[in-house]
């Protein structure tokens, strides 16, 4: 068997490692083609160039890579029509992914799978449809959307998401995490800032000035910041110029120290995104920020059909988690709601586990999940 997939971002890339460990359980003799990062390389894929190329987030910050990107998706399309695999299998990124997947279509029968469902229950529900002209397959991280991509024309599998399975930190390991850091008994804030370099540029100075005024409202608070590995040197750079120093945890660490130091933390002060399931996960309460160019927020605002972009308080139908978005990701708004959790630690903990349960927690792998949904279907 032979599969040629894309993911674009990093968290693409971890689905897609998991996804490739999951067929090469059923299928030994697997191929695996296409473009993806370090971990799906860790599983024998050769990227084609280089994933973070397509980690663009935003109208705005699309438009200055506009033909480059358009000369990949040529690039990728022509690449699968030689191969000729078994399926394409396109993870996230959707408006560079379903690109190729379109052009693919036109000129083959070649089945096409995408993972993660597009999110049709927040803006823009119209793309399952036009999805549907080009996609056999949806592999759906939440239990909600099969029924809507079934609606559209296309079979889904809701297999779960990893967060769910992923392993967790200790409260043994939080402490030592904390020893080793000089934290102490300290009340500890988590900083995020996303793991694009777009978002990071603007959500950083906001986390920067919000630790000040933290520190102020609660002597002693110190800070962790863990560094995505395609901005570890963009935040190693920007933290020098901060009045009040995180701690910055290099990627190189590994993903149990990342992990000792989300469940050690006292409230989490992050980037919209699915970082909000990994504190779910590590039981951290948070506060969910985000800010982005405002020509695409403005568009994205008057698009939205949902009144809360956080998955947390979407999969536990709850509004629990505290979000401030575009103009509003300011450190005056998100400071007091910060410290307001850091008051009441628990008032997440309800909508926290409803989360985890509904994804999966103590199921399958759902990387194998999604191989034996692939395969069921082809």
């Amino acid at each position: 068997m032979r599969v040629f997939l894309i993911a674009g971002e990093p968290s693409g890339d971890a689905l897609g490692q998991s996804l490739m460990a999951g067929l090469k359980t059923l299928v030994p003799d697997v191929e695996f083609h296409g473009v993806g990062g370090p971990r799906m390389a860790s599983e024998g894929l050769e990227s084609r160039f280089p994933m973070d190329e397509l980690s663009v987030m935003g109208i705005a910050e699309v438009l200055p890579k506009y033909f480059h990107l358009k000369r990949r998706i040529r690039e990728c399309a022509e690449a699968v029509l030689a191969l000729k695999p078994d399926m394409l299998i396109t993870i996230d990124s959707p408006d560079f992914c379903l690109r190729v997947a379109r052009l693919v279509k036109a000129a083959s029968t070649i089945r096409t799978v995408h993972y993660v469902a597009p999110t049709v229950w927040a803006w823009r529900p119209g793309r399952a449809a036009k999805m549907a002209e080009v996609i056999d397959h949806v592999l759906a991280l939440f239990p909600f959307e099969p029924p809507l991509m079934q609606a559209a024309g296309m079979d889904c599998d809701f297999v779960g998401h990893p967060i769910a399975t992923q392993p967790r930190a200790t409260e043994a390991e939080a402490r030592a995490f904390r020893e080793a850091r000089g934290i102490g008994d300290a009340p500890l804030a988590l900083l995020l800032p996303g793991s694009r370099r777009g978002e990071v540029t603007r959500i950083a100075p906001v986390l920067a000035e919000t630790l000040i005024r933290m520190v102020e409202a609660r002597p002693g608070l110190r800070a962790v910041l863990p560094a995505a590995a395609p901005v570890a040197e963009l935040l190693r750079e920007m933290v020098k110029g901060w009045t009040i120093a995180p701690i910055l945890l290099d990627p190189a660490e590994g993903d149990a120290v990342k992990r000792a130091a989300f469940r050690a933390a006292d409230v989490a002060i992050a980037a919209s995104g699915t970082v909000s399931l990994e504190l779910a996960a590590a039981r951290t309460p948070m506060v969910i920020t985000y800010r982005m160019n405002p020509l695409t927020y403005a568009i994205i605002r008057r698009m939205a059909i949902t009144d809360t972009v956080t998955l947390v308080n979407l999969v536990a139908d709850s509004r629990t988690v505290p979000e401030f978005l575009g103009p509003d990701c300011r450190p005056d708004l998100i400071v007091p709601a910060a410290l307001n959790l850091l008051k009441d630690p628990r008032a997440q903990d309800a909508a926290m586990a409803l989360t985890m349960e509904r994804l999966g927690e103590g199921g399958e792998d759902p990387g194998l999940r999604a191989a034996k949904a692939v395969i069921a279907r082809l």
